[in-house]
């Protein structure tokens, strides 16, 4: 098949799936299923296919708009978690792997079945944790230092926001130089232009993907850059005397910027008029830092996830009216 030209991320049809990089693979989502596709060490590709049950409760009040925010942000740190973790095991030295085998974990002997589950709890809580310290927290801590300069609470408040950008973007800019971090970005590259292949109504194939652009308004670093920003517009007209107050505030009001943020991030995957496009632009120039051109190999994996979760050429007929015809592959539905 004749090679596409360079495929725009404008004019698209949202298709619900969504995913992240893992290590030496991608993981993909579809409403309530989920597969990781692996490169492993010998080149093969592993593929994994999950059903996974949400956080939240299964309930309409958990389905509101700004509520349901909070319950899928935390899902995906749940299933980025899991992920992560199933696609390290690949690569971990044979010889840690045995002394896993042979010795329990203390989370073994006291949860059981359940360990595995609580583990990762306890490391997306320390994850958040570690997020709201570093971007929410030590910028309002230095920004109080200016105080033996600046008189005007205004002034601070700019201040706190700035730090709180210069911040982000440097955490960006730092994992970036890392070897591993890169190969990552690769694979989240990969994923992004699987993506836009589809939505942009183009057949899945390594030609199509590859001309695809690697920048996505769905984005978990577009999400991110919302959320930092967003905090900068509230933090700035919310102002209270009382130091310990303030902090306790900006921790209370982390689920609410979550939700607005997530609404803002799911009206730009079905919409693009100007205001999306403007509320998007910052976040898109961001995934420059957090993806890069993957390699035809790397694709073949971002494919691999797609077609375990998601019957794409239906979607192309249905969206374009686009009729690819089925090829012999694995059931992954079975």
């Amino acid at each position: 098949m004749a090679k596409q030209k360079k495929v725009s991320s404008c004019n698209t049809h949202y298709s619900g799936i969504g995913g992240q990089a893992v290590i030496e693979g991608v993981m993909m989502k579809n409403k309530d299923r989920y597969a990781v596709a692996v490169r492993t060490p010998e080149q093969d590709i592993n593929i994994s296919v999950e059903e996974y049950q949400s956080f939240g409760p299964d309930n309409r009040i958990a389905k509101l708009p700004f509520i349901r925010g909070v319950f899928s942000f935390i899902d995906s740190l749940i299933i980025g978690i899991r992920t992560l973790n199933y696609s390290a095991a690949f690569y971990e030295e044979e010889d840690v792997k045995t002394k896993r085998r042979q010795k329990k974990r203390p989370l073994d002997r006291l949860f059981g079945e359940n360990a595995d589950r609580i583990l990762s709890g306890l490391t997306v809580a320390l994850s958040v944790a570690m997020a709201v310290a570093l971007f929410m927290l030590l910028p309002y801590y230095l920004s109080q230092l200016l105080k033996r300069w600046i008189v005007s609470d205004m002034v601070i408040s700019i201040a706190e926001g700035g730090l709180r950008i210069l911040i982000f973007i440097g955490y960006l800019l730092l994992i970036s130089l890392m070897s591993d971090i890169r190969r990552t970005f690769m694979y989240h590259g990969a994923e992004h232009k699987c993506i836009n292949c589809l939505e942009t109504g183009h057949e899945l194939n390594v030609d199509n993907v590859m001309a695809a652009s690697r920048q996505h308004k769905r984005c978990g670093t577009s999400f991110m850059f919302l959320v930092v920003f967003i905090s900068v517009i509230l933090f700035m007209f919310i102002r209270l005397e009382e130091p310990i107050l303030r902090v306790v505030v900006r921790l209370l009001l982390i689920p609410v910027i979550a939700g607005i943020s997530y609404e803002i991030i799911r009206l730009a995957g079905r919409s693009d008029n100007i205001f999306v496009r403007i509320i998007s632009a910052p976040g898109m120039f961001l995934q420059k830092l957090t993806t890069r051109e993957p390699d035809e190999s790397m694709v073949e994996v971002a494919i691999a996830s797609v077609e375990a979760v998601f019957d794409w050429r239906a979607y192309l007929l249905s969206e374009f009216n686009l009729v690819i015809p089925y090829e012999e592959e694995i059931d992954y539905y079975a």
